[in-house]
């Protein structure tokens, strides 16, 4: 037995940061579904999908200050402060983001929902699964192997994003001649190509915290 599962053994079992990542994970990948669901639902519909991704979002942000609070009052935690405090911040902005393509759609009220916007909202929808999986790994350090496949699966999903939003760009830029629709569909598009980013970021966090307790 490793010094590192020693130290585990003896460290009472955490009740309340574990929920909190669970919970937040939980309202993540609702986020993503809402989202995902809500550009592929008529036009009439969307708005109602919308509200449900803000309300999510405003869930989420409670959940890391409840987090950020619990490290304030607590001396025992699961694993590193800066780690907790890193990974439920990740979290969140994963979750601002992919707000902020809902906003800007209803914003600029982008009627047409293009093949674009769809697949990098599904790609998302995927990302944040994995990221809800790989956290319950993380609960009992028992499969630290899990975790990796899920960020290597995550790192894949943001490269797929990054040619998705490269292509959909440099059609908008050839065949869309309407300067207010090419910015419209540009800033919805950066939105989604930035959550995907920050689920990358999730899984960097996760890839660390695996790391210094393998």
């Amino acid at each position: 037995m490793t010094l590192n599962s020693i130290f585990q053994f003896l460290v009472p079992k955490d009740k309340k940061f574990f929920p909190l990542f669970e919970e937040a994970t939980q309202h993540l990948v609702n986020l993503a579904e809402t989202l995902h669901e809500g550009v592929n639902a008529p036009k009439s519909e969307r708005e109602e999908y919308f509200r449900k991704v803000e309300e999510l979002e405003t869930i989420i942000e409670d959940l890391a200050h409840k987090t950020n609070l619990e490290l304030s009052r607590n001396f025992i935690t699961p694993f590193d402060r800066e780690d907790i405090h890193a990974l439920i911040s990740a979290i969140d902005y994963v979750a601002d983001y992919m707000y902020g393509s809902a906003s800007r759609m209803r914003l600029y009220q982008v009627d047409k929902i293009t093949k674009s916007i769809r697949k990098m909202t599904e790609i998302n929808l995927e990302a944040c699964q994995l990221i809800q999986a790989a956290v319950a790994d993380l609960k009992d350090m028992k499969n630290l192997k899990g975790i990796g496949e899920a960020c290597k699966r995550i790192y894949k999903l943001e490269n797929k994003s990054d040619n998705v939003f490269d292509k959909a760009v440099a059609d908008i830029f050839e065949n869309e001649t309407d300067a207010k629709n090419i910015i419209k569909y540009k800033e919805v598009l950066s939105a989604l190509e930035t959550a995907t980013d920050k689920c990358k970021g999730v899984a960097n966090v996760l890839e660390s915290i695996s790391v210094k307790h393998s």
